[in-house]
């Protein structure tokens, strides 16, 4: 009688983190080891308890950079490396578009639909997400992990990779060793880390809101312990990606991006940049950046006029649930929301001279090269329609930090690096890894913590299959 293939000794692999990167990676491991009938146990930990996991995840729409669920654009690797200056790694770009169709296809096939939504309301490159955003990532792919034998702690602050002559031999969390041949980082960055924070961009950095409450957990751990390993640092250390958001408002990443057709002022009342300099997703970040380290109590207004209301759809460049002020002139409008009467009058009536094109013109969706005249300061490139129709509409905004650049270096195939090498048995995926310089590829961070949570859990597979 033939008897049954026996798997090899039990090797334990685990992951680090509780968001899509961490549970892509876990799912994956889970299922390869299975596959191959080996003894492999995968165990998913998190510092946060139960009710709080889930990190930017829960929190994020979730858009993802793709023509379609089956394909990325022929110009990715070429727009990733454009995005990142030219900083970017082409093998680590050119891996994400290979392997980003099966990958959505193996996400799907774990119970994440994808559809193709209208991107916000400016036009831009294509873009899917998941039917009910990261909240059904996180459901869904938890679920699935369990059903494959993934292990979940909770409440287990990974501090320190143990290591032993080269071997990765466990991960310590509260002066425990938990076993583990090898280690997957996917705990995300430092946004929730005041005194990083404050290391990497200066007096204010501490006091950054945070785009995801549960954020809060993103202490750069995972960071910290691969360093010690002797691990490379990539990215862009005083980069973040920051969004405009309502204060006022409680619903997940409550972005406002009807600002680039109207003025934004400070509590001053003057403006402080063009708001039309480009779609609002390469605008954002600066924009958002200047308001929380540049404008007088961290807060701007976004002014427009009830025009808004006839732009189709105006509805997409809002996820706040609470309506703007309004008033039936400025200088009420300037009295709702505590800005200096007379500036924001002058600021208004300044614009409005300047808006000498024709109204006609105007296309919300795209830069419609509609200008202000250059006595402007500063211009305004785009959408430069006056305020003239009441009632006026005011939005307060905040800059709200999604994630940090700054990070581990890692190869095309989730390696962490150290001297350019890869470190064995030890892999990171997600925001946690550098890659990003200057600005953040728009509609990429959960693109790329799929495929190389992926890749992370099937090459550490591997390795503890050789090991």
């Amino acid at each position: 009688m033939v008897q049954p293939a026996m798997a090899k000794t039990s090797r334990n692999l685990v992951v680090i983190g509780h968001g899509a990167a961490g549970l892509t990676a876990a799912l994956a491991a889970a299922e390869a080891a299975r596959a191959r009938n080996l003894g492999v146990t995968v165990m998913l930990i998190e510092k946060a308890p139960e009710s709080e996991a889930g990190g930017n995840t829960r929190w994020t729409p979730s858009y993802m950079r793709m023509a379609a669920p089956d394909r990325v654009e022929p110009s990715f690797v070429h727009d990733m490396l454009e995005a990142t200056r030219m900083q970017g790694d082409e093998t680590y770009f050119a891996r994400l578009a290979a392997e980003a169709p099966a990958t959505v296809q193996w996400i799907a096939a774990h119970g994440v639909p994808f559809h193709q939504p209208t991107y916000y309301l400016a036009k831009g490159p294509p873009r899917i997400q998941p039917v009910g955003g990261g909240e059904t990532i996180f459901r869904e792919l938890t679920r699935a992990a369990q059903d494959a034998g993934v292990a979940l702690r909770y409440s287990c602050a990974a501090e320190q990779i143990v290591s032993d002559q080269g071997r990765i031999r466990g991960v310590q969390s509260a002066g425990e060793t938990v076993p583990a041949d090898a280690v997957i980082l996917a705990c995300g960055g430092f946004q929730g880390n005041a005194a990083m924070m404050r290391e990497h961009f200066g007096p204010g950095g501490e006091s950054v809101p945070l785009l995801a409450p549960r954020a809060r957990f993103n202490t750069g751990d995972g960071i910290r312990m691969a360093l010690a390993q002797g691990a490379d640092s990539s990215g862009e250390w005083d980069g973040m990606h920051i969004e405009p958001v309502d204060p006022r408002s409680k619903n997940s990443a409550p972005v406002v991006l009807v600002y680039p057709y109207g003025i934004v002022v400070d509590k001053n009342g003057r403006r402080m940049f063009d708001e039309g300099g480009g779609l609002v997703h390469e605008t954002w970040e600066a924009f958002s950046r200047n308001i929380h380290f540049a404008a007088p109590g961290r807060e701007v207004y976004a002014i427009l006029d009830s025009r808004l209301y006839a732009v189709p759809d105006w509805q997409r460049a809002t996820r706040s649930e609470v309506p703007p002020r309004q008033a039936d002139t400025i200088e009420g409008l300037a009295k709702l929301i505590g800005v200096d009467t007379d500036n924001l009058a002058a600021t208004a009536a300044a614009y409005n001279a300047a808006c000498t094109g024709d109204p006609a013109t105007f296309d919300a969706t795209r830069c419609d090269g509609l200008a202000a005249s250059r006595e402007l300061d500063p211009p305004k490139s785009n959408w430069a329609r006056a305020l003239v129709e009441p009632p006026f509409l005011a939005w307060p905004l905040i800059g709200a930090i999604a994630y940090t650049f700054g990070g581990l270096a890692t190869d095309d195939r989730a390696r962490v690096l150290r001297e350019g090498r890869a470190i064995p048995g030890l892999y990171a995926a997600g925001e946690i890894t550098g890659h990003f310089y200057g600005t953040a590829p728009n509609a990429v961070s959960v693109l790329r913590a799929f495929v190389f949570g992926r890749r992370a859990g099937l090459e550490a597979v591997e390795f503890l299959r050789g090991d």
